[in-house]
């Protein structure tokens, strides 16, 4: 019980009608769970990718028309200029990232906002992890901003069709860079002499 108290999924109380209780989990926390679950499962991009080609244009449809100024505002903070530096590189490929979970978080469904945040987390992780923002991808970061800015033009004027096509053609770019650029990691990593 301790343990499990501890990781915050049972709660005790003491007194009268005292014991131990289910606790509610943050969504922090549930996804902090199935990030350790997947940490152990080796997860490729091509995998994450095809999860979200599936569930991330039906994301941007369903808020097309109906997010506030702020939320419009949130999602327009996220995309910043070219990077300059590798160190600036990996901060603005995190930021690209939490372009994504802002929208998760803005969406209608709970769950899909839910799975597409935890996989954005996931792949902010990994690429953090195996450095696939070195060497910095010029082509990457402006097809992402790009991307980015029409989305947000699309959302303000309420078009969810081509919200869901913009992040479309977004995602098959992305998972063609971003494989290249896994590739491009490894390849630096197995240079002989090094």
């Amino acid at each position: 019980m301790r343990s499990l108290d501890t990781q915050g999924l049972v709660v005790s109380r003491t007194g009268p009608g005292g014991g131990n209780f289910v606790h509610e989990v943050s969504r922090e926390r549930a996804r902090a769970l199935l990030g350790n679950f997947f940490y152990f499962r080796n997860l490729t991009l091509g995998e994450l990718y095809q999860i979200r080609r599936l569930l991330e244009p039906e994301l941007v449809a369903s808020p097309a028309g109906k997010l506030d100024p702020a939320q419009l505002d949130a999602l327009l903070a996220s995309c910043d200029p070219p990077a300059t530096s590798v160190e600036e590189e990996c901060e603005q490929h995190v930021a690209l990232l939490k372009f994504h979970s802002l929208l998760a978080e803005f969406a209608e469904n709970e769950l899909l906002g839910f799975l597409i945040g935890f996989m954005a987390q996931i792949l902010t992780d990994l690429t953090v992890n195996r450095k696939l923002y070195a060497p910095p991808n010029v082509e990457l970061r402006a097809k992402g901003r790009a991307d980015q800015l029409l989305l947000i033009e699309a959302l303000r004027e309420g078009d969810d069709e081509r919200a869901g096509l913009i992040m479309a053609d977004h995602l098959a770019t992305a998972e063609a860079l971003m494989a290249g650029q896994e590739a491009e990691v490894l390849k630096q990593f197995m240079r002989p002499g090094d």
